[in-house]
């Protein structure tokens, strides 16, 4: 097997290049590669990382998994693209030049209905794609949050409908499920299936491995972007080599490298959640927040104040869920409708859903 110039050889780590797509100043979009390849036969992981040009920690796991010993610890393969957006690299940024908006919305939907041609960052996405579905038997996305975030897991809601039946999206679920939990982040289940559609979701690095593909895939959101959290880089190592124990790819965790979940705060609550954008305030002014990253709320607390420029308090923001932060918004102006904060807010929709929902 090989992923661009990275030829995987027995009991060797190889580096190589993807090539993404041509500049106009000459010469290639390149993403690199790495290959472990163990000398027993076993199943491949895919890792991917910086997505997003400004999520350091993500990179910094992924560079950092690729252990040099790892091939002589495997039965099977693991693939490591550690920089899926170069172009928002270079300008220390979330976003591509190629679409200056989200890269990580424009991977593969079989089911969905487009005439319009593929513009550039779907073509590099496309091609990513296309390599890692040739190879892999799961995926693990490396991502990070809100500046200040506690590190946490994204579990999408796997859809049945025309590429699967629901007995065959509950067992994908299991899976994934497994992989998930073997990481040792807490575990967020993704927005219900309309908003999560709504927001395409599904194009992400992750959604389409897992919902287009089948093959078992989640995010890891691990801290916040911009430098590498050495504490959340550490976790984040340690849930890569908990997800190849998990899948049998190694028989233990090799020196160096924690338990998965070591140092990392468990959820404050016990009940299931999943991810929202909440709550939001309805007046414009400058945000106070009261509630840190991590702590628990119930639905009516106030998370945060609004004051006007001369410090007058002029309205509250209140959630509207049980649940607990994960991250606060950057900056201090707030207009009406923006959001304060990210939540784990109480989940108990089905993990397995229709694509296509009832009116």
């Amino acid at each position: 097997m090989n992923v661009g110039t990275a030829e995987a050889r027995r009991g060797e780590l190889t580096r190589g290049w993807l090539k993404a797509t041509g500049l106009p100043t000459g010469g290639d979009e390149q993403l690199p590669v790495l290959v472990a390849r163990g000398e027993r036969d076993g199943p491949t992981l895919w890792l991917t990382g910086g997505v997003h040009g400004d999520e350091a920690t993500g990179v910094a796991v992924a560079q950092d998994a690729m252990r040099e010993e790892l091939p002589a610890l495997l039965s099977g393969t693991v693939v490591c693209v550690p920089l899926v957006n170069p172009a928002g690299l270079r300008r220390n940024a979330r976003t591509s030049y190629y679409a200056d908006d989200d890269p990580n919305r424009y991977f593969p939907d079989p089911e969905g209905e487009s005439t319009r041609p593929p513009k550039t960052q779907e073509r590099i996405d496309e091609r990513l794609y296309e390599a890692l579905v040739d190879s892999a038997d799961a995926l693990v996305d490396l991502h990070t949050a809100q500046v200040g975030s506690v590190p946490f897991s994204i579990r999408d809601r796997v859809l049945y409908g025309e590429r699967r039946t629901k007995e065959e999206a509950e067992s994908l679920a299991d899976e994934l499920a497994s992989l998930v939990e073997a990481f040792g982040l807490p575990i967020l289940t993704e927005y219900p299936a309309e908003e999560y559609l709504d927001q395409g979701l599904h194009r992400s690095t992750a959604g389409a491995a897992l919902n287009a593909a089948g093959i078992p895939s989640f995010t890891a959101e691990l801290g916040g972007h911009s430098v590498v959290e050495e504490d959340v880089r550490a976790a984040g190592v340690a849930g890569v080599y908990g997800v190849l124990r998990e899948l049998g790819m190694i028989d233990e965790i090799p020196d160096g490298v924690a338990e998965p979940g070591t140092g990392v705060p468990p959820a404050p609550v016990e009940f299931p959640v999943r991810r929202a954008v909440h709550p939001r305030t309805e007046t414009a002014g400058l945000v106070r927040h009261r509630v840190e990253a991590g702590e628990a709320v119930s639905a009516g607390d106030v998370v945060a104040d609004i004051v006007t420029p001369h410090g007058e308090p002029v309205d509250t923001v209140e959630s509207e869920h049980d649940g607990y932060l994960i991250g606060r918004y950057e900056g201090l102006a707030v207009y009406e409708g923006d959001a304060v904060a990210s939540m784990a807010v109480r989940d108990d929709d089905e993990l397995v859903v229709p694509r296509e929902q009832d009116d």
